[in-house]
């Protein structure tokens, strides 16, 4: 009987210590997962604030440039919105014309586009188009202000 109870006081220290093992596994995988994710969230995001996004042109039709020359009688019409680093004291607003921000931003993004030659506006070279701008934007604005540019409507007649 003795070995019996000696038999059972065993395999319970065991099945106890194999329990422990599990909880204590289960709790280094789940400290180590929350982590992992949070370190990749960080990283996705740039640590950078939010933007304030800031659409070019008439809010319905967007922007409509004739591009590739005088002569040329083709037409670009685009939407473009800027995603901007919010500025500290927030954008003025200008009435009817807008921001004076917008208006500089307008500037720039229309002389990127006229500048361009029709072949430029080619389906491949689109992320080269949205850098142009970014870079031209940024330039009158101040350096970092666009975060990124976003092309929302794009029709080449």
């Amino acid at each position: 009987m003795a070995e019996e109870g000696g038999k059972k006081l065993s395999v319970m220290v065991i099945v106890g210590l194999i329990v422990v093992g599990l909880i204590l596994a289960g709790g280094i995988s789940y400290f180590i997962a929350t982590k992992v994710i949070s370190s990749r969230g960080d990283a996705g995001k740039g640590g950078r604030e939010p933007g304030v996004f800031m659409k070019l042109g008439d809010p319905k039709d967007g922007l409509i440039v004739n591009i590739g020359g005088v002569s040329s009688g083709r037409y670009l019409k685009i939407a473009v919105v800027l995603e901007l680093k919010p500025d500290k004291k927030g954008m003025a607003i200008g009435g009817k014309a807008g921001s004076p921000e917008e208006i500089k931003a307008l500037d720039a993004t229309v002389q990127v586009l006229r500048s361009q030659k029709v072949e430029d506006f080619e389906p491949l070279r689109q992320e080269r188009l949205k850098d142009l701008i970014k870079a031209e934007v940024n330039k009158v604005l101040g350096e970092d202000r666009v975060y990124e540019v976003y092309i929302t409507n794009f029709v080449l007649q």
